[in-house]
């Protein structure tokens, strides 16, 4: 590791000691021995000194009750070195409520974890959940869930992968039918988490028919099948093909697809068809695709939604909308 990254992350810390209940647990560390002349073993003695009479099932138990509270709309944290106990509170102004209390050290343990941060309070310290602690989350619940693989029910999930998955839900109009709603993965795609985003209006950044449009293109991009194979492939191989390469039509993927891909990319031209085919079919960043393309930083995602645009008219006038099976 570099000497700046080492140097950066000390001072990260350092200025988080302002916070008197991460310098306390962080004294008690430094007070009962130098990590640079412990063993593993030594370290996993001063945690349990740090943090006794307690078994590290029934913390993690308890850590994932106060998480999941945590998790709720509009709640808080609110901890004190004078008191013993902390309570995780919901709601705004005199309608607050109470929804969980914790011990202090298990709080502590939050804190020195980096899954929550001091948002105000002097004598009464407010804290509230970070994004690390919303994946550590959703990491214990993937973790929880393997009895359901033991018991034979389900597979369960890579608890590294359901630290990810944000599940939501969007509504998907069909031809002749009503609209129905289905659950997907928002942070799946780039276009999903611009999705979420409000502009300064107040409105979706991106349109609900614009991520229809979105989803449509990638998934005639699946069909053709015209991503980089990095997987064995044997019909390829028997083929006397180069692995590796893209798809050039004869070895797999629907014609039709790639009819349709190429006339979606000739309708929004060059530019356009770069900045879609990164971000709805190869799932690039958004900051990823602007460094690529030599773009000025947030000036992606202005030439993403006329891309989205783009693509909404064109399926309209040629298809008759985003919503007919293509398959």
């Amino acid at each position: 590791m570099h000497a700046s990254t080492v140097l950066r992350r000390v001072r990260k810390i350092e200025a988080r000691r302002d916070d008197p209940l991460l310098d306390d647990i962080l004294s008690k560390i430094s007070d009962e021995t130098q990590f640079n002349a412990i063993d593993k073993e030594a370290r996993v003695n001063v945690q349990k000194k740090i943090i006794p009479q307690e078994t590290e099932a029934s913390y993690d138990k308890d850590m994932l009750r106060i998480l999941r509270r945590l998790c709720e709309q509009s709640a808080f944290m609110v901890m004190s070195l004078e008191l013993p106990k902390a309570v995780v509170m919901r709601g705004h102004g005199q309608m607050q409520v109470r929804s969980a209390v914790l011990t202090r050290e298990l709080g502590q343990k939050l804190l020195i974890k980096d899954w929550i941060e001091r948002t105000g309070g002097s004598k009464f310290h407010r804290y509230e959940i970070t994004n690390a602690g919303r994946a550590g989350f959703k990491r214990m619940l993937a973790q929880q869930s393997e009895t359901l693989k033991n018991n034979g029910f389900a597979e369960a999930p890579s608890p590294f992968q359901e630290q990810h998955r944000e599940w939501g839900e969007r509504v998907v109009s069909c031809k002749g039918a009503r609209p129905k709603r289905i659950r997907v993965n928002l942070r799946e795609s780039p276009i999903n988490s611009l999705g979420r985003k409000k502009g300064k209006d107040g409105k979706p950044f991106l349109a609900n028919e614009l991520l229809q449009a979105g989803e449509r293109f990638r998934e005639d991009f699946e069909l053709a099948q015209l991503g980089p194979r990095v997987a064995q492939n044997w019909d390829r191989f028997l083929l006397g093909s180069d692995r590796g390469n893209f798809s050039s039509g004869e070895g797999g993927g629907s014609s039709a697809a790639q009819s349709r891909l190429r006339k979606a990319l000739t309708a929004l031209g060059p530019g356009l068809g770069d900045i879609a085919l990164r971000c709805c079919c190869f799932l690039e960043g958004m900051e990823a695709a602007e460094k690529r393309m030599g773009w000025s930083a947030r000036s992606g995602k202005v030439v993403l939604r006329i891309a989205l645009q783009r693509l909404r008219i064109h399926y309209d006038e040629v298809y008759g909308g985003v919503s007919d099976k293509i398959g």
